[in-house]
């Protein structure tokens, strides 16, 4: 058995132990370990697009630093959708006797994650310079610049750009020597190549790269002795005319104890920032990857929630809607507001932007033209009542209050009317459809 199937037989112990038995039996148990004879990247497979699709944005990280906790040589882990009868072969064939190929060098053979190529990257305002100028630098030909640096916060599409890059100038020349390697993984091979006293083969790999990715660059900040070699390795890289791609999440002069030659080097290209998506980006993207499930219905309310709520990057926005789709087909349910919140409760809650009663009875007095006062007053003509129990509604949905609390908010009122005012505006957003209406609209408004 190899060191990577021991690894995987404790990993999966694991995962069995931490994850409980439904969820394992769902969508863990049935991945499979593809044996290969690369040696630095682990495959493993499912037999559905979409089982693949959820493991890898819920599981991907863990499992990627799970192997290599185990087995130090591991840089990536693949995950993949091919049928059980397919990888049980692959798994089990004995190697038959063939002419033996050229040897190719694995940083020949990269691979590229299907999911980010170009054509699914979305672009707006916000990242259509990094974009193009990635798309340029993975022509054939000789570049318009290197090297190209590219930075943006976490989960921003830094990522999934490089390995637009990668898959792009691949398929434009299929004979292209490609590295791409996190900057911690160019510390960690260094400081080994170090120990084992074969810096040559290190350098000479890195160096003979047509394109070179590294990913983020922060992770060198301090460490002199890496920073020597990296930079003396991007100086021979851009000095032969090759491609450089290097991200960060700040730009070159931010980086605090990197070296200045290097931040010189990198001013030098182009440099594209990624800022943060706004409201219609976040939207267009959950457009674009509800496309690519099948039989997923989820209506435009829960649309608008996930992406007026789930502000801080791309990934965790596609995490949620993951994580939503795969909820309601294990359970059966149809998705809704209250089952969005019932699933992504913790999430939403923590995104959440801290909304009183105060700005809710602002907000709703505004839409039904009322005075903020008359939804404290005792009036109980229809025309207040009704808008007062939709305040009280939102006031339960939207802020942590207790029922007491909120019923001192609405002129002193007892919990059981909060109570009374919260089901009654509940049954009549499945039958009336101005109050739904109201309902929809004054939480889009007040959650921003």
């Amino acid at each position: 058995m190899s060191d990577v199937a021991r690894a995987w037989t404790r990993i999966r112990h694991g995962l069995r132990d931490s994850a409980g038995g439904r969820l394992f039996d769902q969508w863990l148990k049935p991945m499979t370990l593809i044996e290969t004879d690369e040696t630095d990247i682990v495959r493993l497979a499912l037999p559905s697009a979409f089982m693949t699709n959820w493991v890898r944005n819920n599981y991907g990280e863990r499992l990627t630093h799970e192997f290599r906790a185990l087995v130090p040589g591991i840089q990536q882990v693949v995950i993949e959708t091919v049928s059980a009868a397919t990888a049980l072969s692959t798994i089990k064939a004995e190697p038959v006797a063939a002419t033996p190929a050229p040897a190719v060098p694995q940083s020949a053979r990269p691979t590229f994650d299907s999911r980010f190529t170009f054509d699914r990257f979305v672009v707006d305002a916000s990242n259509r310079v990094a974009a193009n100028a990635a798309q340029a630098l993975a022509q054939a030909g000789t570049p318009r610049f290197t090297p190209l640096f590219l930075h943006g916060a976490t989960g921003m599409g830094k990522t999934h750009l490089m390995h637009a890059i990668g898959a792009a100038y691949l398929a434009a020349v299929p004979e292209a020597t490609i590295i791409m390697m996190s900057a911690e993984r160019f510390m960690f091979e260094f400081i080994q190549a170090m120990r084992a006293r074969d810096t040559f083969s290190f350098k000479a790999r890195l160096r003979s790269a047509d394109l070179l990715m590294i990913d983020d660059l922060q992770f060198i900040a301090g460490k002199d002795a890496t920073q020597e070699e990296f930079f003396h390795t991007i100086n021979e890289v851009m000095g032969a005319g090759k491609r450089l791609v290097v991200t960060a999440d700040r730009a070159p002069q931010a980086l605090e104890g990197v070296e200045a030659r290097i931040v010189s080097r990198f001013a030098s290209g182009f440099v594209a920032d990624i800022k943060p998506a706004d409201l219609t980006l976040r939207r267009a993207i959950l457009d674009r990857k509800l496309a690519d499930m099948d039989d997923a219905h989820v209506p435009e309310d829960v649309l608008a929630l996930l992406a007026g709520r789930l502000t801080n990057n791309i990934r965790e926005l596609e995490g949620a809607l993951n994580r939503l789709v795969a909820y309601a087909q294990l359970t059966d349910e149809a998705i809704d507001l209250d089952f969005t919140h019932a699933t992504l409760g913790e999430l939403l809650r923590g995104a959440q932007k801290r909304i009183t009663i105060d700005e809710i009875q602002r907000a709703v007095s505004s839409y039904f033209e009322l005075k903020p006062l008359d939804l404290v007053s005792a009036r109980r003509a229809r025309v207040v009542a009704r808008p007062r129990q939709i305040a009280m509604y939102l006031a339960k949905r939207l802020t942590t209050r207790s029922l007491p609390e909120i019923g001192r908010k609405f002129g002193g009122r007892d919990h059981s009317t909060v109570i009374h005012a919260v089901r009654r505006i509940e049954e009549l957003r499945g039958t009336d459809g101005d109050v739904d209406t109201a309902v929809r609209l004054l939480m889009r408004d007040l959650e921003g």
